[in-house]
């Protein structure tokens, strides 16, 4: 917007799904009825996770604000996460950073914190970037 300078942008990203292949397999299941048939397919098998993304960028201001959230296991898991990035106070050179994450995951059984952990640690690593 040419009167706000604020440039909006919504987008999907793909990453890789990082929970280790023995706890993929060991986790909760779904039931899927085909045909008259029921067979369990794991929840956690998916090879990529999928996020969207918004953001702000303030032109004027000189900050950047983003919003993510979890599109992949909406009905076992939430994740959302909320940065932003702005002008130093200090010197005009630096970029102060903030972030804020939720995490939070369901119906996996005693599996929920070790998976709530690998999600800690996707987050963690975004920040390390």
């Amino acid at each position: 917007d040419l009167s706000t300078g604020i440039i909006y942008r919504r987008r999907i990203a793909t990453c890789q799904n990082v929970i280790p292949e023995i706890l993929r397999k060991v986790t909760t299941s779904r039931e899927i009825h085909y045909n008259s048939s029921i067979s369990q397919v794991s929840v956690l098998k998916e090879p990529n996770i999928y996020l969207e993304e918004e953001s702000w960028l303030n032109t004027q201001k000189r900050n950047m604000a983003m919003k993510t959230h979890c599109l992949t296991w909406t009905q076992y898991a939430s994740l959302s996460e909320e940065s932003v990035f702005r002008e130093s106070l200090e010197n005009p050179n630096w970029t102060d950073f903030t972030q804020k994450g939720r995490i939070s995951v369901t119906g996996a059984g005693l599996l929920n914190c070790v998976l709530e952990a690998f999600a800690q640690s996707f987050l963690k690593q975004g920040v390390k970037k």
